[in-house]
């Protein structure tokens, strides 16, 4: 397979403010049962969100192939109100299982929740212009790591991507990357949002 990105290097990239939330509708997780590739998606048959917001509250079944593996999450409720996912870091925000998608990268971890995020990533990273075209307070790019975005790291940076790109073909347990931890390589604290009610 190509170690090529499906994205050549673009000269301008438009940040319109995408929220991280956005890919959490696909997400390979490394299976609790078998360690292979797993998924992780809203539960079938659920209307579609009206807000990418909603994602964080809904639902959601993680299922291997290769085991046959299921699990099921709901967001917890709290007097009134729901708590929903946190999204970010290298744990899947609803199973807290461990990213299939992550290599090692410029001394830290790259990660990803599946391919289309890796192309965004891949986009923005490949650009030689940034233009920002929304508030950065929620917004994904604004919010990732000095690393990432220096042009010093670009191509280390834009081949760790295309590492993750080809291990999200790979499904078989020994196709594991070693940089899928099982606990404790958490970079950031997990908090919760509560929810109560009304539109976003």
């Amino acid at each position: 397979m190509s170690s090529q990105p499906a994205h050549p290097e673009q000269v301008r990239h438009h940040d319109h403010g995408t929220w991280l939330v956005r890919f959490t509708g696909r997400m390979l997780v490394v299976c609790p049962r078998c360690g292979g590739r797993a998924l992780v998606v809203p539960r079938p048959g659920l209307a579609s969100p009206k807000y990418f917001s909603e994602l964080l509250f809904q639902p959601r079944r993680l299922s291997c192939a290769g085991c046959g593996a299921v699990a099921e999450w709901t967001a917890e409720q709290q007097g009134g109100g729901l708590v929903g996912a946190v999204v970010g870091g290298t744990e899947d925000p609803f199973f807290r299982r461990p990213l299939w998608l992550q290599t090692h990268c410029v001394g830290r971890i790259l990660w990803a929740y599946d391919v289309e995020h890796v192309d965004a990533l891949a986009a923005y990273v490949g650009a030689r212009l940034r233009e920002r075209h929304a508030s950065p307070t929620m917004a994904m790019f604004a919010r990732l790591p000095v690393w990432m975005k220096s042009a010093r790291h670009r191509e280390q940076v834009l081949a760790g991507l295309a590492t993750l790109r080809a291990l999200a073909q790979r499904t078989a347990p020994a196709d594991r990357s070693d940089a899928a931890h099982e606990r404790g390589d958490r970079p950031r604290h997990y908090g919760s949002i509560r929810f109560r009610g009304g539109a976003y």
